[in-house]
């Protein structure tokens, strides 16, 4: 059996003028899981990350992971996150005012209890096919168009990597959350559920060879969960 070991980028620029750069709490989260694959002695055949700088940055950091330090990250867009900007948009402009929203308040865009309060809104209703792009909505990709990139691009590094391979993937929530779909069959509306439980660094691990597909860990966080590091601990 081969494996495919998703994690989420550490944790980003929040606040931020640029939100797509790893914090330095979120360097630092990534480095501990290195340092904990490094004392468990775990390895792997080669590394994945979507282009996102975060997730770039993240893959950096894993890269001395590879068995062959010759090797590179291998980018690629399909493990890129989902663009909420325009889903936001697109909500606060045509669903906000009734739903008890102030469409104009950009509070929310650094105010991390009224961000998630609209991205899960939003995202809600983009998975229903309730969000309605106009022209000026640059950035705008269906759920449909996601979900597809991300199960097709799973599909296509499993039958590139076999026997006994271990594939490391550096992505993002989303993307690990529409990869859980993938594996264990749910409907669309528990993935953006699934999403807002992934939290950064943390490892989920799939197992694929002879036609089967296991899901064998979840959003594990064994490099934080050590004395004197739960403070490590984040979502966001």
């Amino acid at each position: 059996m081969s494996e495919l070991i998703f994690i989420r980028h550490g944790q980003a620029s929040f606040g931020e003028a640029s939100y797509d750069k790893l914090s330095e709490k979120g360097v630092e989260q990534v480095r501990i899981l290195a340092q904990h694959w490094q004392e468990t002695g775990e390895r792997f055949d080669c590394i994945y990350s979507g282009n996102l700088l975060r997730q770039k940055e993240t893959a950096r950091e894993l890269l001395c992971l590879v068995k062959d330090s010759s090797q590179q990250v291998t980018e690629n867009a399909s493990f890129n996150e989902y663009n909420a900007e325009p889903l936001m948009r697109i909500y606060l402009r045509d669903h906000a005012a009734p739903e008890g929203l102030d469409p104009v308040d950009r509070k929310h865009w650094k105010d991390e209890k009224k961000f998630q309060q609209i991205i899960e809104a939003a995202t809600m209703k983009w998975i229903r096919g309730e969000l309605e792009p106009q022209a000026q909505d640059e950035g705008f990709e269906s759920w449909a168009d996601f979900q597809c990139r991300v199960h097709l691009a799973i599909d296509e590094i499993m039958a590139r990597h076999s026997s006994n391979a271990k594939v490391l993937i550096s992505t993002s929530g989303g993307v690990v959350a529409t990869a859980m779909q993938r594996v264990l069959q749910f409907p669309d509306d528990q993935v953006i559920r699934t999403n807002w439980m992934v939290h950064n660094s943390s490892v989920t691990r799939v197992k694929y060879g002879q036609g089967k597909l296991s899901l064998t860990l979840f959003n594990n966080l064994a490099h934080l969960e050590r004395p004197g590091l739960q403070h490590m601990i984040t979502f966001r």
